[in-house]
């Protein structure tokens, strides 16, 4: 049943594909639609990048605290799900900044689309974007997770990244949450990678490095939410899978898969739709993922998921541009 509902679209050929496939840029943001909502307002006491003096010295801090500090402690800390940011101080005029990237509706609407009535198609509340602010709040990302000096830049330098963070928001604005790779092992093939908060600092770390930054010799490590799959299928967009003339039985494959992952009013709901979703990802080996807004088919492999906390080191400059 699996293969005749796959055959309409694939699998793509191997040698065409580029492992992991290459995260998607757009020419701009679209509007959001009113029924995504936040239950927290993204970046409430956000303000513009300002432009720094050339003379200046400004301190770079790496943040990270635990996901939902600021609800839960450092809960999450235990399980290594960390929330990652990037600290500025700029020495001509003592002021604190705090830059981060995270989603516009919660991971949750990130992750799983929504399933409305009268709606064929699965509707997806997914958005990321950056967040610039006034003062570094010491006590958050102290408390319970990191919060240490890893450079020094330049006024010019800092003005010439915020050019970058410019380009980067409005080009890359879908949050990925899952990184999908073949196997544990470190040198395992990584088919899709993962898009969210910790990225984003690395790439803005290495926009750094690029223009000349020397980062201090600490140790650093980032959360990953990892699933595993033999090679994945490609099944189509939107349109091709759920349109006039899509597939109707794929189409309600895809629902179903879905459908255990909405929001659950009732324990006996989520007790029932876990065992719907070990059903389907253990039992079944069955994954649809939606990246660049094409769906994906990962027949799944043993440990299925898997939550590591891995060192990435501090970047090292080079003469390309990064990202740009």
């Amino acid at each position: 049943l699996l293969l005749l509902l796959l055959a309409p679209w694939g699998p793509r050929v191997s040698g065409a594909l580029r492992w992991p496939v290459p995260y998607r840029r757009f020419d701009y943001r679209p509007k959001t639609d009113p029924y995504c909502q936040a239950r927290y307002t993204f970046c409430p006491t956000g303000s513009a990048i300002p432009v720094m003096k050339e003379e200046d010295v400004i301190e770079v801090y790496r943040l990270q605290a635990p996901v939902w500090e600021f609800k839960y402690g450092d809960l999450l800390g235990h399980l290594k799900i960390m929330h990652d940011a990037v600290g500025f101080k700029s020495s001509l005029t003592g002021k604190n900044y705090t830059m981060e990237w995270y989603e516009l509706f919660q991971l949750g609407n990130c992750t799983f689309p929504h399933l409305r009535p009268g709606m064929d198609a699965p509707f997806w509340c997914n958005q990321g974007a950056a967040c610039f602010y006034e003062g570094i709040d010491d006590a958050h990302w102290k408390a319970n997770g990191t919060l240490v000096l890893v450079t020094t830049i330049s006024g010019t330098m800092f003005n010439e990244m915020a050019q970058w963070v410019k380009y980067d928001n409005e080009t890359g604005i879908y949050y990925e949450t899952w990184t999908v790779q073949a196997s544990p092992d470190k040198k395992s093939t990584v088919w899709f990678d993962s898009y969210e908060c910790s990225k984003f600092i690395l790439r803005t770390y290495q926009k750094l490095a690029d223009l000349g930054a020397v980062f201090k010799k600490i140790q650093t490590n980032y959360t990953s939410i990892i699933l595993f799959s033999g090679e994945p299928i490609y099944l189509g967009n939107e349109t091709s899978i759920f349109g006039p003339q899509g597939n109707k039985t794929l189409a309600a494959a895809i629902r179903d898969f879905y459908n255990p992952f909405k929001p659950h009013q009732s324990v006996r709901e989520f007790f029932v739709d876990l065992f719907k979703i070990i059903d389907h990802v253990i039992l079944n080996h069955q994954f649809y993922l939606f990246y660049n807004l094409e769906y994906w088919f990962l027949p799944m492999k043993s440990p299925y998921l898997k939550i590591i906390y891995e060192e990435v080191p501090l970047p090292v400059g080079s003469k390309a541009s990064f990202g740009v």
